[in-house]
């Protein structure tokens, strides 16, 4: 592999909170190791459209406790044809970029896969995404902050829910991974969670939940991923309101508002961590492989086993939901 003078960065597909730390990082880690860095606006798109500019310390100065990303995201229909691919490795060559430091989730390492092996451009996958579900690393970039602000809307929510009496049915992230969805679950109190993972049958939410209202609690709380097979909790509500008509039934789809906000402590300095090890990664002739943390400790994954291999739930997990509810 040739000597890498000038690294790329860019942050691709859904955002999530502390992918400006982890800019900021790689940022600082490679201009410490005289190397030049040029961010590339809106991922995959901005290589294609050469939408590249040179960075400094000050341009990564004061973002490490803001949301969203500095060099936006997107997710790029032309970078899936050879087309987009090839006038991409072309403006890599125009700007003397060597090496890429690609910050996203499964699409953005698929993506960098297939321009690895078509190009040999060397590059390091950060993972950043609130999903938590790339292998290879215990926690992604953003996890944290969208379990923490779900979180405090679902302890909101049940303030209101236990003064009415009311059942709520709370929709968290999570199109193909219930992390979000389990672990709010839990630490929220919730008497029922429902999770991607799992297969969830209808008359068994409805004899559940009869269960807990003979009970006569206060309130009640559901937490369902949105990508639940009943079709998160609009759909859910619906086909629950015939036989708990005589109940207060509402519905609170949370959204975005996990993807915002001031990244947690703990995401800062797992962007930090993961953003130096990327570059330091470069540097020693690594290519094709995301930086994570296991166990507290960096390690290093081939891309292809972080989206080709979805990290599991713990079954542990899963009965502390039943248990506790």
């Amino acid at each position: 592999m040739k000597t890498i003078k000038k690294i790329g960065v860019f942050t691709s597909g859904g955002d999530s909170p502390g992918m400006n730390a982890a800019i900021r990082a790689v940022t600082r880690a490679a201009l410490h190791r005289d190397l030049q860095v040029v961010g590339i606006r809106y991922g995959y798109q901005g290589l294609i459209e050469n939408d590249m500019f040179e960075m400094s310390n000050t341009s990564v100065s004061n973002i490490i406790q803001r949301g969203g990303t500095i060099l936006k995201s997107a997710r790029s229909k032309d970078f899936m044809t050879p087309e987009g691919r090839e006038k991409a490795a072309r403006n890599m060559v125009k700007n003397g970029v060597d090496a890429l430091v690609a910050i996203g989730g499964d699409g953005t390492f698929k993506g960098a896969t297939i321009f690895n092996e078509e190009y040999k451009v060397p590059i390091i996958g950060i993972p950043g995404t609130i999903d938590n579900d790339l292998s290879g690393t215990d926690e992604t970039i953003g996890y944290d902050t969208a379990l923490n602000t779900a979180l405090d809307a679902i302890d909101k929510i049940r303030d209101t829910a236990d003064a009415h009496e009311r059942m709520f049915i709370v929709e968290v992230m999570g199109r193909d991974a219930g992390f979000i969805a389990l672990e709010t679950g839990i630490a929220g109190g919730a008497e029922l969670t429902l999770l991607p993972e799992t297969l969830t049958r209808l008359e068994e939410v409805k004899t559940t939940l009869s269960q807990i209202l003979e009970h006569k609690r206060r309130s009640t709380l559901v937490v369902v991923a949105e990508g639940d097979e009943t079709g998160g909790a609009i759909n859910l509500s619906q086909q629950l309101k015939q036989d708990f008509e005589k109940y207060d039934m509402r519905v609170c789809v949370l959204g975005h508002i996990q993807r915002g906000g001031n990244p947690t402590a703990r995401d800062r300095v797992l962007a930090s961590r993961l953003g130096a090890a990327a570059v330091n990664a470069l540097f020693d002739g690594h290519t094709n492989v995301m930086v994570g943390v296991v166990n507290n400790n960096i390690k290093l994954t081939p891309l292809k086993s972080g989206w080709g291999k979805k990290k599991s739930i713990q079954s542990e997990m899963l009965e502390l939901t039943k248990v506790l509810k």
